[in-house]
């Protein structure tokens, strides 16, 4: 079973969030709380721990897992950012938003779609920017869920369902069951919401 380690939100404890990034690090596939729904996620970089997370989720053949940055100037290290994306995102980051975008080349090509694209996520919660900054990569982003609306909203549930699969689970207590909103940011012409989530979306209606 999975380790959990509870972690507070707003002082995450540092020896806590160096204990998860190494496990990371050494390909490991944690539970972690985000600003929306609890998340699966394994070091971006890690082929073995992506395919794993895909078993997990039952996508072995589907390549659209998106991932979480630190912060906006993150985010034009793996993806082409155009002059009103930026705006966009500068606007509403951090928050609960998955924002598609063209993919650059570091990215590696299990995370990208067949569009070339991929999603990004910048979480307006403290453990995950912590997380992020201690382990110095993206960190791939799924929900903790079977199928799109059996999400589990509790650490222990999470243990009791997936935990034989997982090497950390982050409890953050109790999570809401809302996911982040989705817009496709690709063409200027024309942003486009493919999902609506917590976030609001009332700029690109």
């Amino acid at each position: 079973m999975s380790i959990i380690y509870e972690i507070n939100e707003n002082n995450p404890q540092e020896r806590l969030i160096s204990k998860v990034a190494d496990e990371l690090r050494n390909g490991g596939i944690i539970a972690y709380p985000t600003d929306t729904v609890y998340g699966i996620g394994c070091d971006i970089f890690d082929k073995k721990a992506i395919d794993k997370i895909r078993l997990l989720k039952g996508k072995k053949n589907n390549p659209l897992l998106s991932f979480i940055c630190p912060d906006l100037k993150d985010i034009s290290k793996y993806a082409h950012v155009s002059n009103r994306a930026y705006r966009v995102m500068r606007h509403l980051l951090p928050g609960p938003y998955t924002f598609i975008l063209k993919a650059a080349r570091i990215v590696p090509k299990l995370m990208i779609s067949k569009r070339k694209t991929v999603g990004i996520r910048v979480p307006a919660n403290n453990i995950c920017i912590s997380l992020l900054k201690e382990l110095g990569n993206p960190i791939v982003s799924t929900s903790a869920s079977f199928g799109e609306f059996d999400i589990f909203t509790d650490a222990q549930e999470i243990d009791i369902r997936l935990g034989h699969m997982l090497a950390v689970i982050i409890d953050a207590g109790i999570l809401g069951a809302a996911a982040s909103s989705v817009v496709d940011l690709t063409n200027d012409d024309e942003f486009v919401v493919l999902r609506e989530g917590k976030g609001d979306i009332s700029e690109f209606a």
